[in-house]
């Protein structure tokens, strides 16, 4: 990697300097501002003529200019072909999510069904994260509510058992799986190998979609046993194929021209992009997810559908064909891409007519649908937070407001958190949560743990920045408390040199009745507002959701403290020689009244470990 860095030229002029020196070969570049952070990340065929481009800022958009004009450095990374450059470049931006490119916010793992391999009695489960060797996965699923539904009913169809192998190996009787008829009890030999095998295939053909020919042979088995008089195993394998009807009512339409493929639409409109993903495999809908990808809103929806597929595609297989609601620019190039990364090939299409052509018309109908929700309910949020400011006459309407809480009992395991809201709603990946560290606190004095949160939040602020330019400086802090509050709050930001921050206490009303709240501001009387003011919920709503990620946070720190033992806490100790303790002495009080020749003797102890262990519950002597 080369870095090219000249301090005493910026912009343009920073841009004509590299391009000289700049070689005619693919690779990736990254745009840098003044901190170093990274400002736009772009691929070239020709880094030389690429970059070039951007010396002339006269032809380019508004925010690219902006964008120009920000440029203090810039990185370059040559690559062996453009290929591996838009890899490249899509890891980067996922990595980096730098503020000019086109970013995926929204990026969680899908969740699959998984068939798990080395056992003679398979489990059928949900699964999410990391695949393991030898294990089967049918999906993507859009959402855990689709694989739970489409499981719960798998299993009615085929009765495998879904429990830990840890479980399976200890059962002595069958389990309430069993008893309601979603489980066939291999664990104590109700089903033979051969039978459970042959679940294992239905369920196997079922998810890899060919469902007809599974049901045509249980349809044959049924009325074979039908003819037989065996009517008890003809009415489960009745129930089997309604089980099987179920699912596939409720995954929509069958879809013979499709057999794995994604459909993604993108539609435009007051600023911002909905995309929208349908996963189709073997032939059936499995739900689909809706993005809004940040910083689009000056793209096409074609450059936006392209930084999409680069970077949702970056770390989980495409399948063998991609629908698209129109042609992205260097769309053969994208599927080579994805390609090299699955290792086959891969299809982007855009249907012009036909059953694909209806899939394509569906996702764009709920891309539309979900973007006109979401605008009208970022309208709805926009004009609260204007009556927010003029009900208690604030400068300007806030665009970030952080709303901070603390949580503790009887001042143990005490944590303070705040929450962040704007035009948009709630801002869940700006919530943070602070571990109370001061040694001298009183336990459970509410003043000092809000002195030490806003204390260590606002100096972060004002060392990272300064300028406030990075968009992270709230324009309104809400605390959940009165008057005592208030001037806590007032004193540790005056402490920082900070006179300008908007403080605002809200209080509970008598009998911490809702609807009756006071609201304390720096130099004001305590203010109510009346109890259906829209106003007044919507605080109220604040102040409950950071109430609610306080307590929630405070439980979790609670429950791993609760879980941890004492040994723990004693240096070289780690989970090994922590077994070898519980194991030889039975107990974390059994190593505490052990002597020192006791300690000796349990494997994995020698003589020095012994004598800290001795010591630490001793206090040396």
């Amino acid at each position: 990697m080369e870095v090219a860095e000249r301090p005493a030229l910026k912009g343009a002029e920073l841009i004509r300097d590299l391009v000289t020196r700049l070689p005619n070969e693919p690779g990736v570049y990254r745009m840098l501002d003044e901190k170093g952070e990274p400002l736009y990340v772009g691929k070239a065929k020709s880094l030389k003529k690429r970059v070039a481009a951007y010396t002339k800022p006269q032809a380019l958009s508004a925010r690219l200019q902006r964008m120009v004009a920000l440029t203090r450095q810039m990185e370059f990374v040559t690559t062996g072909s453009e290929v591996e450059a838009l890899l490249l470049e899509a890891n980067m931006i996922k990595r980096l999510r730098p503020s000019f490119n086109i970013v995926l916010r929204d990026d969680k793992s899908f969740p699959y069904i998984v068939i798990r391999g080395g056992h003679e009695f398979p489990l059928i489960g949900k699964h999410r994260g990391a695949k393991r060797p030898g294990d089967e996965y049918f999906g993507p699923f859009a959402s855990a509510g689709a694989v739970n539904e489409t499981l719960g009913t798998l299993l009615r169809a085929f009765p495998l058992r879904s429990c830990r192998d840890s479980i399976f190996t200890t059962r002595i009787r069958p389990c309430l799986q069993h008893q309601i008829k979603r489980c066939s009890a291999p664990c104590v030999g109700r089903i033979s190998k051969e039978d459970y095998g042959k679940l294992v295939d239905d369920v196997r053909g079922f998810l890899a979609g060919k469902s007809s020919e599974v049901q045509v042979r249980l349809r044959e088995q049924m009325e074979e046993a039908s003819r037989s008089l065996e009517f008890e195993r003809a009415a489960a394998l009745r129930d089997r194929l309604k089980a099987m009807a179920h699912i596939h009512a409720h995954q929509g339409i069958n879809v013979e021209s499709v057999d794995d493929a994604d459909v993604i639409a993108a539609h435009a409109e007051g600023g911002q992009v909905c995309v929208q993903v349908f996963f189709y495999r073997g032939g059936r809908n499995y739900g689909n997810r809706a993005y809004y990808p940040a910083h689009a809103g000056e793209s096409s929806t074609a450059e936006t559908l392209a930084a999409f597929i680069a970077q949702f595609y970056a770390e989980r297989p495409a399948p063998p064909q991609i629908l698209l609601s129109e042609e992205i620019p260097e769309q053969e190039l994208v599927a080579e891409a994805l390609a090299v990364r699955v290792g086959r090939k891969v299809q982007l299409l855009v249907p012009q007519r036909g059953e694909k052509r209806k899939l394509v018309e569906t996702a764009l109908t709920n891309a539309r649908q979900a973007l006109a929700r979401r605008l009208a309910d970022t309208a709805q949020q926009e004009l609260l937070l204007e009556q927010l400011a003029e009900r208690f006459d604030l400068p300007a309407t806030p665009q970030r407001i952080e709303v901070y809480d603390n949580s503790h009992i009887q001042g143990k395991d005490a944590i303070g958190a705040f929450v962040v809201a704007g035009p948009e709603g709630f801002d869940r990946k700006s919530y943070r949560t602070f571990n109370i560290k001061g040694a001298d606190l009183t336990p459970g004095d509410d003043y000092a743990m809000m002195r030490e949160v806003l204390q260590r939040r606002f100096a972060r602020l004002v060392k990272e920045d300064p300028d406030r330019e990075s968009g992270t400086w709230p324009d309104l802090v809400v605390i959940d408390g009165g008057a005592g509050q208030l001037a806590a709050a007032q004193e540790t930001v005056a402490e920082l040199g900070l006179v300008d921050v908007p403080l605002m206490a809200v209080a509970k009303g008598p009998d911490r009745d809702a609807g009756r709240e006071r609201f304390f501001m720096p130099g004001r009387e305590p203010l109510q507002l009346e109890p259906r003011d829209p106003v007044l919920y919507f605080v109220q709503r604040l102040r409950d959701e950071a109430h609610r990620f306080a307590i929630n946070t405070h439980r979790g720190k609670r429950a791993r403290a609760i879980g941890r033992s004492v040994l723990d806490r004693i240096p070289g100790i780690g989970g090994k020689r922590k077994r070898a303790l519980l194991a030889h002495f039975g107990s974390a009080k059994g190593v505490e009244q052990a002597g020192l020749a006791d300690l000796e003797r349990v494997p994995g102890i020698n003589k020095a470990v012994a004598r800290t262990i001795h010591d630490y519950f001793h206090d040396g002597g």
